[in-house]
């Protein structure tokens, strides 16, 4: 087999991965095209024979077009390096305690129930169960065409205002959970890594599963030397499962350094560490005294509260990248 061959071999995948991601982009497009032609059609014949009946159908019709092309406008401003990879999210417990473990495991469905919207698969790489109720911390691996270009809008700090289920004199609390997200490594050659840099425990996990994954040393836990960066993995039944995303979780950590060492990326791809708690918000949830979420950094409030922790943040993803847009 002739030298380079592989990394030929991969070249091409690469851009016919590409080419079928934009083939699909001037489909839909032309698509699209065809169905505006199509509703003008029918609203001239209307109006040709007189037919009020039309008026609604070709109402109902462009707005059903109207939310395609939304979607479409807002892909474009998806223009970052690796706005199109796979994201990675992890969420961390602040500020409140066990209302905070709570907050967590309600952010944690929230962004599940918008990745099963937009047709990204979900898998959980690490979870850390709270001490009474929720989660202290997890990490969900999102894969999907555009995931990161998405859900990098929610790094940050997010603040929770509610009545507590857990206090007994049902006072209201204010609690904190942070998100970061991060671009998932697709091909190998967008990070180098040693094997002689790495150092690879394993230990029995103490996360779901059953009493399989407390008989074995299944959980595994990988430092990168030169970095100090830990990763570590423990959902699912096998070592070597589990050593398989610990890795990607690594790669994807090295990027994330890689970026912050050129040029000006860093602030779009991580932004400054912020601590979890008071005044670092990037939005309010609040469910008492009043139930309004708001965006701190664009100013978009949504006050249909069950249906954003329901998964619809496409106001909230949509304002964010908008900031982004090209100004002529």
């Amino acid at each position: 087999m002739e030298p380079g061959f592989w990394d030929d071999r991969e070249k091409a995948q690469r851009v016919l991965q590409r080419t079928t991601y934009l083939k699909e982009r001037v489909r839909r497009f032309t698509q699209l095209a065809a169905e505006f032609e199509d509703i003008k059609v029918l609203w001239e014949l209307g109006l040709e024979e007189d037919d009020e009946s039309v008026e609604g159908e070709v109402s109902a019709q462009l707005k059903g077009w109207a939310k395609q092309l939304e979607s479409m406008e807002l892909e474009v401003l998806l223009s970052g390096p690796y706005d199109s990879h796979s994201a990675i999210i992890s969420l961390h417990a602040g500020a409140g305690g066990t209302e905070a473990q709570d907050w967590v495991s309600m952010l944690m469905r929230m962004y599940t129930r918008y990745c099963e919207r937009a047709g990204y698969k979900v898998e959980v790489m690490d979870f850390l169960a709270g001490d009474e109720a929720g989660v202290k911390s997890v990490t969900l691996s999102i894969e999907g065409i555009n995931a990161y270009g998405y859900l990098k809008s929610e790094k940050g700090v997010h603040r929770l205002v509610r009545i507590s289920p857990f206090d007994a004199n049902g006072r209201r609390h204010t609690s904190f959970a942070s998100a970061d997200v991060l671009p998932q490594v697709e091909y190998d050659d967008e990070v180098e890594i040693n094997p002689d840099d790495l150092r690879v425990d394993t230990y029995r996990s103490g996360g779901k599963g059953g009493q399989h994954l407390n008989k074995t040393d299944s959980a595994v836990r990988i430092t990168h030397i030169p970095t100090g960066i830990v990763v570590q993995c423990q959902d699912e039944r096998s070592q070597h499962s589990n050593k398989d995303k610990a890795m990607r979780l690594l790669r994807a950590k090295l990027l994330e350094l890689k970026l912050q060492e050129q040029e000006k990326e860093m602030a779009e791809l991580r932004g400054d560490q912020q601590e979890i708690g008071w005044g670092n918000q990037i939005r309010s949830y609040v469910f008492q005294p009043y139930r309004l979420i708001k965006d701190h950094r664009t100013g978009v409030e949504v006050g249909n509260v069950d249906a954003v922790m329901d998964g619809e943040l496409e106001p909230f993803i949509a304002a964010y990248l908008q900031q982004f847009r090209p100004r002529d």
